[in-house]
């Protein structure tokens, strides 16, 4: 269903904020109507909530489409295989078709939160209008297929996380939809690439934020060379390699010094949190495993492990030579 080909490696950080682009095969259509959108956005919501996944915004155009992601604990290619596959599946039967729909592999940018968030919002959002499946801002707001209409609170689609967006317009949400609105308007005045072109997008936006300058030479990062560098030594780590959970408990608490017992124990000794969490990182963020047999294995919620994933991430950033020991 997912037309394969030798690419080179995706960055799958928990965490980071990700720009998604998912184009049918051939420039083909991967929605013919509104059923095939629908079952799409359906599918996606419930993954969004299951995986603990954030959406900043998206769209839905006729042959492609574009996801703003932040996965929290998981990694966003168990999150895009689920999504994808399914709906590959379900489209090729309703329309009673047969080969690959999507073309190759979905493209990924990692991106740089503090520069890029609210430029990416507007790029995502401004896509429908753009590719002139809508005439105007009036109707974009009403559009069904566009996140646009959901941070106005016309539409809705749980698991996408409005208020973020609107926490940077204003101290209200009718602060922030108001400064929300007139940010999207003034987007209208960029010369945006060609929307069937991924080249130079990368580009286009870092000039958008004064960033064109310090734009990292990895084609994969959407950020600054200083952004790269703290990213680098989590992206290094070897994503498919599987070493056994209670192995890996032991070479965490030995690292650490923390007896292996302590690490599903409610207490406050020096190290036996900080320990908990890089272990959490290393087995839900690193090799993809399932954070409610993380949570069982620890005596924990399936909601404080996705913490200790998000503050092992953390420390393992601060002290990257730890990775190759651990997972060695």
């Amino acid at each position: 269903m997912i037309n394969s080909l030798p690419a080179s490696a995706r960055l799958d950080i928990s965490g980071l904020l990700q720009h998604v682009i998912v184009r049918g095969n051939e420039r083909r259509p991967i929605f013919l109507d509104d059923q095939d959108r629908s079952f799409f956005l359906e599918r996606f919501s419930v993954l969004l909530r299951e995986t603990n996944t954030d959406c900043l915004a998206w769209a839905l155009l006729t042959n492609h489409l574009h996801l703003l992601l932040r996965p929290r604990s998981g990694c966003l290619a168990t999150f895009m295989r689920r999504l994808l596959t399914s709906y590959a599946v379900t489209f090729n039967l309703r329309h009673e078709r047969s080969g690959h729909l999507f073309q190759n592999r979905y493209k990924s940018f990692v991106c740089e939160e503090e520069n890029y968030f609210l430029e990416l919002v507007r790029y995502v959002h401004l896509n429908p209008l753009r590719a002139g499946l809508v005439e105007s801002l009036t109707e974009l707001a009403a559009y069904p297929w566009c996140g646009h209409a959901v941070v106005l609170g016309h539409r809705m689609l749980p698991g996408q996380v409005c208020i973020e967006v609107l926490e940077r317009f204003g101290q209200n949400v009718q602060e922030g939809r108001a400064g929300y609105t007139a940010f999207i308007a003034d987007g209208l005045c960029q010369r945006a690439p060609d929307p069937e072109e991924n080249k130079g997008l990368r580009r286009w936006l870092s000039k958008q934020v004064g960033q064109e300058e310090n734009l990292a030479a990895d084609a994969r990062i959407l950020g600054s060379e200083a952004f790269f560098q703290t990213v680098q030594p989590v992206a290094a780590v070897p994503l498919s390699k599987k070493i056994p959970l209670p192995e890996l408990l032991m070479k965490v608490a030995e690292t650490f010094k923390v007896s292996p017992e302590l690490l599903s124990r409610r207490t406050r000794l020096t190290g036996v949190a900080e320990t908990r969490a890089i272990f959490c990182y290393l087995a839900v963020g690193v090799m993809d495993c399932n954070g409610a047999e993380i949570a069982r294995m620890l005596g924990m919620s399936r909601a404080g492990v996705s913490i200790a994933v998000r503050r092992g991430k953390i420390l393992l950033q601060a002290r990257p030579m730890l990775l190759n020991g651990l997972l060695n």
